[in-house]
């Protein structure tokens, strides 16, 4: 069975990372100033997510390059 849960969740991780990330981009920032002590969470943890969900696909790319190079099993 070739089911790779990692492809699915980079996606969705990957996915959430950039909508937060140009969310955070795209604020006002002032609320980080009142909220926050001036760090615009918003951004950091939207790379953060991205980051994540980057590591996840490219683990998930990597599998299947290494599964497709393996000869077939005639079990």
């Amino acid at each position: 069975m070739n089911l790779d849960v990692r492809l699915p969740i980079g996606l969705m991780f990957s996915v959430f990372g950039v909508l937060l990330a140009v969310f955070g981009l795209v604020s006002d920032p002032q609320i980080y100033a009142e909220h926050s002590l001036g760090i615009n969470v918003n951004l950091d943890w939207g790379i953060v997510l991205l980051l994540f969900g980057a590591t996840m696909l490219a683990l998930a790319l990597r599998a299947r390059h290494a599964r497709a190079k393996q000869p077939p099993n005639h079990g």
